[in-house]
């Protein structure tokens, strides 16, 4: 038998009493050889907890706001040591001068015949075009650091797996497989098959193209009016020229369309990196552009795969050409700027 004494105070007399238990109801082995326990509430300053318990257990204060709660909290355990923020990142750079993307002198005829032979400008270097610097010229030298690093990763991943002279053939047949795309494209449009081919007519093409053509094949029946392929547009006021790949209505629209390959698909057109600043670009040029009597306002980039998986086609309205044409004008001014700074420390090294 265990007896127990325990302490009561009543009426505010302390009262010793005692309590017998079997010892067949109690165990002391586990309680005399565990370790005592350490209570995280020991180190904490009773008396200025206390102030809180109050202040929040208080029958006169129905709810207790934030603000006080953490008043308190603070005077307890210091201030609140919060992190920084996420800062919002650099502004997006506006063009120094922003020029008209269209022609206001031209306005654009509707009932221009569209009939006929699309237009072929071919690109000659010889007509004081040599110092004209192209659409993609401008871009790879005015790529972003972040561009830089992963297409430079990408090279090195290549070249690892490849090697050299393996990585310089990819990219060799990848130059060949893009031209005959292009030419297969080319045949097609100016044919004026596309509308009238049956669903049963499956069109042979090189081995290297076929599935690309297949790929394209649903967009091809939504192409039509083509006025443009393969023609160079050129930019007099901006001094920057390039080749257009077509220029043809897209379900009804008059676009610039640009024409893509892929071995990854690309369903968003965030996917398409520069690819929506280059199509600004050729409409920007075309709309200044002498040799063409129209002003066209939207884009559309299609991505082929060569697996011949419907490809993507990425449709720019007039109110993202615009907004593509503005980040264009940034790259041309930063090309301008490092071209003249280089043109200055040419200068200064044969002084």
């Amino acid at each position: 038998m265990l007896v127990l004494k325990r302490v009561v105070s009543v009426g505010g007399i302390i009262v010793p009493q005692c309590t017998s238990l079997s010892v067949s109801c109690f165990s002391a082995c586990h309680c005399l050889n565990s370790p005592k326990r350490h209570s995280p509430y020991s180190s904490v300053d009773s008396g200025l907890y206390s102030s809180l318990v109050k202040s929040v257990m208080s029958v006169r204060v129905s709810s207790q706001t934030p603000e006080t709660l953490q008043a308190e909290d603070e005077h307890i355990y210091g201030p609140v040591v919060k992190g920084q923020t996420a800062s919002p990142g650099p502004k997006m750079r506006e063009p120094k001068t922003l020029h008209p993307f269209l022609n206001c002198e031209e306005t654009p005829d509707l009932e221009e015949p569209e009939s006929g032979q699309p237009v072929r400008i071919a690109l000659n270097r010889g007509q004081g075009r040599s110092s004209v610097p192209s659409v993609t010229r401008i871009l790879q030298q005015t790529l972003s650091p972040d561009q830089i690093f992963y297409l430079e990763r990408w090279k090195k991943r290549m070249i690892a797996e490849l090697g050299e002279e393996g990585f310089k053939q990819y990219s060799q047949n990848l130059f060949r497989q893009g031209k005959l795309f292009h030419s297969a494209v080319e045949e097609v449009l100016t044919s004026g098959t596309t509308r009238n081919r049956s669903l049963s007519e499956t069109p042979e093409y090189p081995p290297d193209v076929q599935g690309y053509m297949d790929s394209i094949s649903h967009i091809l029946e939504d192409v039509g009016a083509v006025r443009a392929i393969e023609s160079t547009v050129q930019h007099d006021t901006l001094n920057y020229l390039g080749v257009a790949d077509c220029v043809a209505r897209y379900r009804g629209v008059l676009c610039v369309i640009d024409w893509k390959t892929s071995e990854k698909p690309k369903p968003f057109l965030r996917n398409t990196y520069d690819n929506p600043i280059q199509v600004a670009a050729y409409a920007g040029a075309l709309n200044s552009d002498a040799n063409y009597k129209y002003q066209v306002e939207n884009g559309l980039i299609v991505v082929a795969y060569k697996d011949g998986s419907p490809a993507h086609a990425h449709k720019l309205s007039s109110e993202l050409m615009l907004e593509y044409w503005k980040t264009w004008l940034v790259r041309l001014e930063e090309f301008t700027e490092q071209r003249s700074s280089h043109a200055s420390s040419a200068l200064s090294e044969k002084r």
